[in-house]
């Protein structure tokens, strides 16, 4: 339980907090505040410092204007703080996590009394690598070179290496990506940052001026580390303390959680492209002996890679083995598609292909275990001032074992799910082929994924960790936990809890379907209806955002509206989203109306508060595209189980979406406006009703 002068400093930092900015308090802050304390302080830790029981997850839902960020870091810093445990906020956006690190954060350590320290932590591939970009303008004549794929440098990437390494002597830059005053194009990027498996770490020559390593350090005296869900999975995936804290010493909050489930999803997919890799495998064949040559002298170590030349050639044959399998599963792919694919159904591949999938497993695995060992030895000496290898040889080395070792890692991981791809009634798999057509020439990426999170997060988060916040303003569905229960596998002794949003819904905004809306199944009308629509429903001095489900419908809307609106038009895609919204807000300021036209992104986390957006205007229900492989398996699992994917999964998905785009209008309580939606579907299906429910309470107009 949650002592006394725990529950004094907390309450204490809140009645600070509020006294000092003369804010009065919200009840939903107050309840969130509640909740999270009531859990986290619940938490039963042995002499160790290790988590005892269960009931140490806690779910909240709160709305816009709750002012979530604020409650749950008030509740849960003197907490983790007494029980010597970090806090680790990840975010999904880095808008959220900029807000939470330059605003919200200083905010409540100026305003609450409270005394804490904090840092952003990033992964590896935000910031330059020091050694790659020396390596690349130094121009030497390493026999390691030609090995790395993608190396040639263009003259505009040697013109924008030569003016970073200019900015870090003149101490105008820190090496962070997100700190370079333009944006950087990725493949040009990739070529000087690296990862785990490539970084020669405290070993390597330029350890003392690494941007990475600086920022890595902070992280260890710090209180709260804010980071993305992205790199808490990566951490988590490694064991959990490669990167953050250990799990089992961290509260974790997950803010813009309702993201956590498909994050973990894509996170522990597993893909190979058959060709590039039999390329990269014949690469390295024939390159092996060149790369071995620096390394002679260290005869343990070729020793060691003396089996993984064969090995190389043997996994090449296999390879050319399966594109001859694939071919009547390629055949059935509709080229027509936006993205060609052909998905297992079941997720379980044919005898033939899980075969030769069990023999390029094993041989993967091998490679893997020689490539490790290689690595290994090479960190060894790279830490060895007697070591018989050159050390320039040995950091030329270390990178490039680094990468093969993840990218046979990596290809174990497929063959291995293919090879194992009987259904599991518990635990779905999806298992797809995708066509990648690369102009001149074809390659096929093989994916297996998992179909929920449930089983990945159990493992690796909520089973490890010391305790949990889930939060966001759209983790319920049709009024229920159920969707996201399901997805991530949280706890069933979870505290689970909706606080209110301080926002009067009814005296503030109109929810109407107007006259003229028809069924959006129906894409030609649906379109048209559309265009006759806009110009009555919107008003031409307002500023309005109109959202779609299709880019191509987006674009016919836009070309076929009267001249009088193009003018007031600015499209998604057209430029720049920074750009876009200065544009957007430019012309709101000089009092000419505005209308932004956008798609799914910009339904979420876009704030446009007051002024800037009076009207959403929201073109149909936003089901999901039908042909997504991980969908379109999760329907197959829930209705090999006898349930209704359309009621279990489409409904409360698009009903989740639909409440995301009508949070778009009212960002602060003195806001006030419309959503209108043009889709009758609402009104005439039977599943119109439980999404209406679950609508936010806004005023209805609904023209049946």
């Amino acid at each position: 339980m949650l002592d006394d002068n725990l529950k004094n400093l907390i309450q204490g930092g809140y009645r600070h907090y509020l006294a000092s900015l003369k804010l009065g308090a919200r009840y939903g802050q107050k309840l969130m505040i509640a909740a999270i304390a009531r859990t986290l302080g619940g938490v039963n830790l042995n002499p160790e410092g290790e988590r005892l029981q269960g009931n140490h997850v806690c779910v909240v839902e709160a709305g816009t204007g709750t002012g979530k960020t604020v409650a749950y870091l008030l509740a849960t810093i003197p907490i983790a703080k007494a029980r010597k445990k970090k806090v680790v906020i990840s975010t999904a956006t880095i808008a959220l996590q900029e807000q939470i690190v330059m605003k919200d954060l200083p905010d409540v350590l100026r305003h609450s009394g409270l005394q804490f320290s904090f840092a952003l932590a990033k992964g590896r591939g935000r910031y330059l690598c020091l050694s790659k970009l020396d390596r690349i303008l130094s121009r030497d004549p390493d026999p390691m070179i030609p090995l790395y794929e993608d190396v040639g440098v263009s003259d505009q990437e040697n013109q924008l290496y030569q003016q970073m390494m200019q900015q870090l002597a003149e101490n105008k830059w820190a090496g962070d990506r997100d700190n370079w005053a333009d944006e950087i194009d990725p493949v040009a990027w990739s070529k000087v940052t690296t990862d785990h498996r490539q970084c020669t770490g405290r070993r390597c020559s330029q350890v003392r001026n690494c941007a990475f390593f600086k920022a890595r350090e902070s992280l260890d005296e710090v209180d709260v580390i804010v980071a993305n869900h992205d790199l808490v999975l990566a951490d988590l995936a490694l064991g959990g303390g490669a990167i953050l804290s250990k799990p089992s010493e961290t509260f974790y909050v997950f803010d813009e959680g309702h993201h956590l489930p498909e994050k973990a999803v894509n996170h522990f997919a597993c893909h190979t492209r058959v060709v590039a890799t039999s390329r990269w495998l014949g690469q390295t064949e024939g390159q092996w002996p060149t790369f071995m040559q620096p390394l002679a002298a260290a005869s343990y170590v070729i020793t060691i890679g003396l089996p993984i030349e064969p090995l190389l050639k043997t996994l090449r044959q296999k390879l050319d083995q399966l594109q001859p399998l694939l071919a009547p599963f390629i055949g059935q792919m509709d080229r027509s598609a936006q993205v060609v694919r052909y998905r297992f159904v079941q997720g379980e591949v044919p005898n033939e292909i899980a075969l030769l999938a069990q023999q390029l497993s094993l041989q993967f695995a091998e490679l893997a275990r020689l490539l490790e060992k290689i690595t290994n030895e090479v960190g060894k000496m790279l830490e060895d001032e007697d070591s018989p290898v050159p050390q320039v040889d040995l950091e030329s080395a270390f990178p490039i074992l680094g990468g093969w070792w993840t990218r046979a890692e990596n290809n174990m991981e497929l063959w291995q799910s293919y090879a194992n791809s009987t259904p599991n009634p518990k635990w779905p798999v999806a298992r797809w082929i995708t066509l990648v057509d690369m102009g001149e020439t074809v390659d096929f990426e093989l994916v297996s994924s998992p179909i929920l999170a449930s089983h990945t997060l159990t493992e690796h988060l909520w089973e490890k960790c010391a305790g949990a916040v889930v939060t966001s303003a759209t983790l319920t569905a049709l009024g229920s936990f159920d969707r996201f229960s399901l997805r991530s596998g949280a706890p069933e002794d979870s505290l689970f809890e909706v606080v209110p949003s301080p926002f009067d819904f009814a005296k503030s905004g109109v929810f109407a379907v107007p006259k003229g809306a028809v069924d959006a199944s129906v894409a030609a009308l649906h379109t048209q209806s559309i265009i006759d629509l806009l110009p009555q429903v919107l008003n031409p001095k307002q500023a309005s955002l109109v959202l779609f489900s299709s880019r191509k419908q987006m674009q016919e809307v836009q070309g076929a509206l009267p001249a009088m609106w193009q003018a007031r038009l600015l499209m998604q895609g057209d430029q720049p989203k920074h750009a876009l919204l200065a544009q957007h807000r430019a012309a709101v300021d000089a009092g000419n109306g505005s209308v932004l036209f956008g798609l799914a992104s910009f339904a979420e986390g876009l704030d446009l508060p007051g002024k800037y957006c009076e009207h959403v205007v929201i073109a149909k229900i936003p089901f999901a595209v039908p042909d997504d492989p991980v969908e379109a398996a999760m329907a197959e699992w829930i209705e090999a189980q006898g349930g209704n994917a359309f009621m279990q999964i489409a409904v409360p998905d698009a009903a989740i979406k639909l409440v995301q785009a009508c949070g778009r209008l009212l960002r602060t309580e003195t806001d006030s406006g419309r959503v209108t939606l043009l889709d009758k579907r609402i009104l005439t299906k039977r599943y119109g009703q439980a999404i209406l429910d679950s609508l936010p309470p806004f005023t209805r107009e609904l023209n049946r």
